[in-house]
């Protein structure tokens, strides 16, 4: 699928653009719907401020990596502001890449952030990005077809009943497919889905000397589990989907079960967005009796890049679009179901936010089952859950990604992918120095 990048200049901006003197912010953001919702809703920031205007970059995952990654590793300066992950922050915030976010204003109520989600963007408690919205990870399918099969969802269902009633609700003439997963390349796509649910199956990227373990049995019974079901009860071209095409493929009816971000709740129960609204239910990720569920941790955040010319205003920028009163604006506009979720403890003790979002208690169970500090069965050397928070991680994780891309897809078998990788990342490994 040919990757689209939309750049949105200041002549979006209408009347806003132009002011004299006005300093132009340039934010690189990702094309998912909550951020497409904040580009729409910033002319109330630039009525708030207008001597700043704001310049949009708005881009698809994998390449929104690429650009901010190559961006500031070599100081380039292109953004002031950046969209950037939990895997990112600790390890740029070391580096001195960003600047620290110490002024937020006094009504920003920084202890409000959920724990979970601040410690991965807190380095030597000094916060470093602004978490825009948090996620897990969980279980959403379709109460009606489960409903006609004679299936019940448990809370907390296993693989085995995964698979089980995604072969039973597969018809594929009809077009309906048990499970979509993610199969698109790259260490934030199919690596985050693979990786979290390695750890459910008992498999870790590395041991606790660093030796990569891709050739465990852990992880021939992951990949062949995922490879399988996929090829029996997904949909077709399943290793070119990512997070965008499963969400429109679920939201057209296409899908009886999909795991995957657990903000994607408020986008499969839009009634204005989805042909299945009125009957979608959530579970947590499943797991295998391990004691580890496959769900992951994770916050799209804002963060400003120690290059910038515009601290000052970036800084203000980023007040406004994470806080409290982001959410009541979004909530009035758009609806309290819509709101960016996973960021602030008062959103979950807000009744106004319960009462219209049936996915809020499911998604807060997620978010704080997943511990990054200790993730697999087996003792690890690393923080994280669906990344390994070390610098050498992206690029072994999206030629990994490949790998398991390419079984999926029937090109290669999935002993020679899992030997691929373990050849990949032994290499890159030894190369950086570790477990010597």
């Amino acid at each position: 699928m040919r990757l689209k990048t939309w750049l949105l200049g200041a002549a979006c901006l209408g009347s806003f653009a132009g002011v004299a003197g006005a300093e132009t912010l340039t934010i690189a953001t990702v094309n998912n719907g909550d951020m497409i919702r904040m580009q729409g809703l910033s002319n109330h920031f630039t009525e708030q401020n207008p001597d700043i205007d704001l310049e949009w970059v708005i881009l698809e995952e994998n390449v929104l990596r690429q650009r901010v990654t190559t961006d500031i590793a070599t100081k380039g300066g292109q953004y002031d502001v950046m969209t950037i992950g939990t895997y990112e922050v600790p390890i740029w915030g070391k580096q001195d890449w960003l600047l620290p976010l110490d002024d937020l204003g006094p009504d920003y109520d920084v202890d409000d952030l959920l724990p979970a989600i601040r410690s991965g963007l807190t380095v030597d408690g000094t916060l470093y990005a602004a978490p825009f919205y948090g996620e897990s990870s969980m279980t959403m399918y379709r109460t009606d077809l489960f409903e006609e099969a004679g299936l019940e969802m448990p809370d907390a269902p296993t693989w085995d009943f995964i698979a089980e009633a995604a072969r039973t609700l597969t018809d594929k003439e009809d077009e309906l497919y048990g499970i979509c997963l993610r199969g698109k390349a790259g260490w934030g796509e199919n690596m985050a889905l693979l990786t979290a649910m390695a750890n459910s199956f008992g498999a870790r990227f590395f041991d606790e000397q660093w030796n990569a373990q891709f050739d465990q049995p852990e992880w021939k019974e992951t990949i062949s589990y995922y490879v399988d079901l996929m090829n029996e009860a997904g949909p077709p071209g399943a290793s070119s989907n990512g997070f965008n095409e499963n969400l429109a493929l679920f939201q057209t009816g296409k899908c009886a079960m999909w795991i995957d971000a657990t903000v994607a709740a408020s986008f499969v129960t839009n009634p204005d967005e989805s042909q299945v609204a009125d009957n979608v239910g959530f579970a947590l990720a499943p797991d295998n009796g391990l004691g580890k569920r496959g769900n992951w941790l994770w916050a799209w955040s804002l963060a400003i890049p120690a290059g910038t010319q515009q601290a000052e205003a970036a800084q203000k920028f980023i007040a406004w679009a994470t806080s409290k009163e982001y959410l009541e604006l979004v909530a009035e506009e758009e609806g309290w179901a819509n709101v960016p979720p996973g960021t602030r403890a008062s959103l979950y003790e807000n009744p106004e936010y319960l009462a219209a979002a049936p996915f809020a208690k499911m998604t807060l169970e997620s978010i704080e089952a997943a511990d990054p500090n200790d993730p697999a069965v087996d003792p690890v050397p690393y923080v994280g859950v669906q990344f390994v928070a070390i610098p050498e991680f992206q690029g072994i994780g999206t030629s990994v990604g490949q790998q398991f891309s390419a079984a999926l897809a029937g090109q290669v078998s999935v002993d020679d992918a899992l030997a691929s990788a373990q050849q990949i990342t032994t290499r890159e490994m030894t190369r950086a120095g570790y477990g010597e």
